[in-house]
């Protein structure tokens, strides 16, 4: 499958979970990233706030706010900027995604953990976006690991590739934690 087709493979699976199976990944997907080490040892995360098709992240954003310091992506253009989240300070920006209100940018390479939202995923870490390359161009900066948080049915066999795709270092989901 192409990249268009997995993509709509992806709506289609994620559509079939019922409300509780869609909260109870969410419940194991989160404790399974906490209990992770690079989660435990991070002190500055980028993560991302979901949209209505993706794994819940708010629970997550405010739990670890007071403990860790979350940052959130913000578009600008063609790249995303980094921001500190704080609850209550995001805002609608691009796409409908809340963003963070905050002027103050930091760069990617000052972050200790990536969470990276996806469409879909394979067992070698690629990842399967919404097809606009913001996070390609962001991870190509990334030196800290990255974890894709997703729910076990956006998990597929294979993920086409380009040159300028960067893998994930972990896949979280319900199921299974799988390091690439």
């Amino acid at each position: 499958m192409n990249k268009t087709e997995l993509r709509k493979e992806s709506r289609t699976r994620k559509k079939q979970l019922t409300v509780e199976e869609q909260k109870n990944a969410e419940i194991a997907v989160l404790e399974k990233l906490e209990s992770c080490k690079e989660f435990q040892a991070a002190k500055r995360i980028l993560a991302y706030y979901s949209l209505p098709d993706e794994l819940p992240t708010i629970q997550l954003l405010c739990k670890w706010n007071k403990d860790k310091e979350i940052f959130l992506p913000r578009v600008n253009g063609d790249f995303l900027d980094i921001a500190k989240f704080e609850p209550g300070s995001t805002e609608k920006g691009a796409f409908s995604i809340q963003e963070p209100t905050d002027s103050e940018l930091i760069s990617v390479d000052t972050i200790d953990l990536l969470i990276i939202p996806a469409v879909g995923y394979d067992r070698k870490g690629n990842r399967l976006g919404r097809g606009k390359g913001y996070y390609d161009r962001l991870l190509k900066d990334a030196i800290c690991p990255k974890i894709g948080i997703i729910y076990s049915c956006q998990l597929f066999d294979e993920v086409p590739t380009e040159q300028h795709d960067i893998p994930v270092d972990i896949i979280i989901t319900e199921k299974e934690i799988i390091k690439p």
